[in-house]
C-alpha cells in the first residue's frame, strides 16, 4: 500500500484526490496549509508527497527548498495552475520530481504518483537499533536481545515512528495525525492502549519508568535512546 502525503488548500480537490487514491488502495494523509505540510513531510514516512504550489503559511516551492536542503529524499509531485516554462524551471530547481498543472485528470495524477513510487530510493537501512531492540522495517520484524517480538500492525507502526525519531517528543495528537489521521476510530485512548500493548509485548509493566517509551508528563511520548 502506497503512503501518500497530500498538501492541498482547496478542500474539494483534496477530497477528490484522497477518495480516488484510497479507492486505489493507497493511504493518504491530507493537510491544507504549508507549515503543517512541511512538518508532516519532515517527520512522516511517505512513499510520495503531492504539494500544491500556492498554500497558506508556506508555499510549495518553499517547502521543497527547505525539505531538500535538509536532506529530504521523498519523491514529490507539484500541483499548480502555473503553466509557464519559468514556473516549471523554478519547480525543478527547487527539487521537485514531477510537475502537473491544473486542471488535471485524476488518472494522470494517479499514474504519475505510481511512477514516482517505483523510482529507486536512496539506500537507507531498514534496520533501527536502540538499546536491546532491533526493528527491521523492510521485513516487519522486531527483536529484543535477539529474540523475536510479535506486535500488532498498529503497535509496530507506532514503535517504528518513535524509534525513527529518537530525540523528539510527540504529543498524542501529533502521533495520531502522523500515523493514522484524526478520525472517529482513533483518540488519545488509542495511543495509550497501543503503548500499553507494546510495553506488555516487551515484558515491561504498563507504567514502567524504565520503559523504552518514555511518557514526558504533559508533553507526550519519546523513545529512551
Amino acid at each position: 500500500m502506497l503512503k501518500i502525503l497530500l498538501v492541498e488548500d482547496d478542500k474539494d480537490i483534496a477530497d477528490m484526490i484522497s477518495q480516488w487514491m484510497e479507492a486505489e488502495n493507497c493511504s493518504v494523509e491530507v493537510t491544507h496549509d504549508g507549515l503543517t505540510g512541511y512538518e508532516f513531510l519532515r517527520l512522516g514516512s511517505f512513499d510520495v508527497a503531492i504539494l500544491d504550489w500556492n498554500l497558506p503559511g508556506m508555499n510549495g516551492i518553499d517547502i521543497l527548498k527547505k525539505y531538500r536542503a535538509n536532506g529530504g529524499s521523498i519523491p514529490i509531485l507539484l500541483l499548480t495552475a502555473q503553466n509557464l516554462i519559468e514556473n516549471k524551471v523554478a519547480g525543478f530547481d527547487a527539487g521537485v520530481d514531477d510537475y502537473l498543472t491544473k486542471p488535471f485528470h485524476i488518472l494522470e495524477l494517479h499514474s504519475r504518483v505510481k511512477s514516482l513510487a517505483r523510482r529507486p530510493k536512496e539506500v537507507v537501512s531498514d534496520i533501527i537499533r536502540i538499546k536491546n531492540l532491533e526493528l527491521d522495517r523492510g521485513n516487519y520484524r522486531l527483536t529484543k536481545d535477539g529474540e523475536p517480538i510479535h506486535l500488532q500492525r498498529r503497535d509496530f507502526e507506532l514503535l517504528e515512528f518513535l524509534m525513527s525519531h529518537p530525540k523528539e517528543t510527540f504529543s498524542t495528537e501529533s502521533l495520531l495525525q502522523r500515523l493514522w489521521g484524526l478520525s472517529a476510530e482513533t483518540s488519545a485512548g488509542t495511543i495509550r492502549t497501543t503503548i500499553r500493548r507494546i510495553r506488555q509485548a516487551l515484558g515491561e509493566s504498563a507504567d514502567d519508568d524504565n520503559s523504552i517509551i518514555e511518557n514526558v508528563r504533559r508533553v507526550g511520548y519519546r523513545i529512551r535512546s
